[in-house]
């Protein structure tokens, strides 16, 4: 506030109407954006938007990758900017498709999940333990659908620990038997002792649960209505993998293999919340 006051005529000359008038006019002079100016962070930049890294993920990775070069720094603020803003553009038009969002402006975009009924013999998630809601412990994870046209689907899962995503396909339906005999088939894929327990929402996918525990011991523990914050994990990836899966896409379609392929470039993604560790490299440090 004191230099917004001395560049304006100081403390006896101030006036707030002229300071903002002259403010507006050095706005106005021409600013060349550092992405413009640099063409090896701009094409690092570009390499990394390509792989579908967010702008924080790839800021933090340049400060990483290249600690002693003072060029090859960009705010996240500054590739939205060059992404975002008509005229200042020095990244190509094309790549704010690689955004999270798939959108060419910001704009607030709110997702309302309705609530599908009553499940028998639901254990809610007040009853979980406190070592699920702290992530001390490897081997808790978040589970949901995405949905596609036609009633297609697909499963998601992450463990809340190391963030690491697991996908399964559903190419017939999403009945609650047809849930319940791929998701048993896909936790067998990692060992026993990283799986302790499952937070789902009360999606009528889950009616066979109390199947499902006792076949493979894993607790099943239910979200309050409406309370998609309770899967917070699992609601920020499922919100990554329509990146990959927009919506209006025809899940029934989609091979084992795309879903692999699509976890794995979640899994090997830099999380800020890992300390710019993957979920992978978490994930390998837990199983030493």
């Amino acid at each position: 506030m004191s230099r917004e006051v001395k560049i304006n005529g100081g403390r006896d000359k101030y006036r707030a109407v002229v300071a903002h008038r002259a403010s507006r006019r050095r706005a106005k002079r021409p600013r060349v954006m550092k992405l413009a100016e640099c063409p090896r962070l701009r094409e690092a930049v570009g390499t990394k938007l390509e792989l579908w890294w967010s702008p924080g993920q790839i800021s933090r990775w340049l400060i990483r990758a290249y600690p002693d070069d003072e060029e090859m720094r960009v705010s996240h603020e500054t590739i939205y900017q060059s992404l975002f803003v008509q005229g200042r553009g020095a990244l190509g038009k094309e790549l704010w498709r690689c955004l999270r969002t798939g959108r060419a402006t910001r704009r607030p975009q709110g997702r309302a999940k309705s609530t599908k009924g009553k499940i028998r013999d639901m254990v809610m998630i007040s009853d979980r333990p406190a070592e699920v809601e702290d992530r001390a412990v490897p081997g808790h994870w978040e589970g949901d659908l995405i949905v596609g046209t036609a009633k297609s689907a697909i499963g998601t899962l992450v463990e809340r620990q190391s963030r690491y995503v697991m996908l399964f396909g559903l190419p017939d339906d999403s009945t609650a038997e047809s849930v319940r005999a791929a998701l048993t088939n896909t936790v067998q894929k990692l060992p026993a002792h990283l799986w302790q327990s499952l937070t789902w929402d009360q999606g009528k996918e889950m009616a066979q649960h109390a199947t499902f525990t006792v076949d493979t011991g894993i607790q099943i523990y239910f979200c309050d209505p409406k309370s998609p914050w309770q899967r917070g994990s699992n609601e920020n990836t499922n919100g990554l993998l329509r990146q990959y899966f927009p919506k209006g896409t025809d899940l029934s379609e989609v091979t084992q293999e795309q879903l692999d392929h699509a976890a794995h470039s979640l899994n090997t993604r830099p999380r800020q919340t890992l300390g710019d560790m993957t979920p992978s490299e978490k994930l390998a440090k837990t199983l030493q």
